[in-house]
């Protein structure tokens, strides 16, 4: 009975995916890093509300993942999915959609604090979110979802961060520039998670016919890729320093560096095998969270040298 109990703790635990939650929040760290570093203020109130919303929105996008996946078959090994777990679709979808809307109605309030645009924005997210899953697209299983997940969190996210979070007057229009540069590379790393899901269920994948890039690429040609990957992921963050765009402080960005060769090894030595590769994607959310936080630390604390 306890080893039952003990066994169905760690389903929850992987069910709940809470260190995923990472990639939700981390387009308003880097923003509030960014600003922190330019003007030395954020409004906090506006921040810790993204935050909050981001991680209401990214729930309801796992959730119905569990559901749509549930739909076509790919899950059918997936005890811990939280459709599995419950056995009860409808409470699911009535808790998955409730956090949507919860989340929206925060955006909604923060963006009357800030600019309109900020609701479209992160309901653009939202949509792009629904097709990567939801039928009748499903383009995650057409090999799109990576791309999905750059332009969601990269610099969609990012624009609407740093508008909520920064002083009223501060952006007229979408910052689109300094969202690109502050969120592509950060954004490749977030994308780099979902990439490193994929290598323990290409057999499931590919049964249920979908497409997802290492079902195209195999796991072997997978793993060559991964190095450039994580290459382009610094180069997008170095090239904005010697341009002198981001401050000499931004280079604690390559502080992660150590977790992204642990992954390119990893993967390098046990791509095709799916034991041993299955927990690849913390490895990835390991290296996005300390490339992540790193950064922003480098954007936050070049006041104090540029002052």
């Amino acid at each position: 009975m306890k080893s039952s109990k003990t066994e169905k703790k760690h389903l929850w635990q992987a069910a709940i995916k809470w260190p995923l939650y990472s990639v939700a929040i981390m387009p308003v760290i880097l923003s509030a890093g960014w600003e922190l570093g330019k003007s030395g203020n954020i409004r906090l109130g506006q921040f810790i509300g993204f935050l909050i919303a981001s991680i209401l929105i990214l729930l309801w996008e796992n959730l119905t993942n569990d559901l749509f996946d549930d739909e076509t078959g790919v899950d059918k090994y997936k005890f811990h999915s939280v459709v599995a777990l419950t056995g009860n679709k409808t409470t699911v979808s009535r808790v998955a959609y409730f956090s949507l809307l919860l989340g929206l109605f925060i955006i909604f309030i923060l963006a009357l604090k800030s600019k309109i645009t900020v609701l479209f924005l992160v309901l653009i997210c939202c949509f792009l979110g629904y097709l990567y899953q939801g039928p009748p697209f499903r383009l995650g299983y057409k090999g799109l979802g990576e791309p999905l997940c750059w332009i969601a969190f990269g610099p969609l996210a990012t624009a609407a961060a740093l508008m909520v979070i920064s002083p009223k007057s501060s952006y007229h229009a979408i910052p689109w520039d300094t969202a690109l540069f502050v969120g592509a590379g950060p954004a490749i790393a977030t994308t780099l998670v979902l990439f490193c899901s994929h290598f323990h269920q290409i057999n499931q994948d590919a049964a249920v016919g979908k497409q997802s890039p290492l079902v195209v690429l195999g796991t072997h040609r997978a793993a060559k890729f991964l190095p450039w990957l994580v290459g382009l992921i610094f180069l997008l963050e170095l090239l904005p320093i010697l341009k002198g765009i981001w401050p000499i402080t931004a280079l604690m960005c390559f502080i992660s560096l150590p977790s992204g060769i642990d992954l390119i090894q990893l993967i390098k030595r046990h791509h095709n095998q799916p034991e041993l590769i299955k927990n690849s994607k913390f490895l990835a959310l390991r290296f996005q969270t300390i490339n992540g936080l790193c950064l922003s630390i480098g954007f936050a604390i070049s006041s104090f040298f540029y002052s």
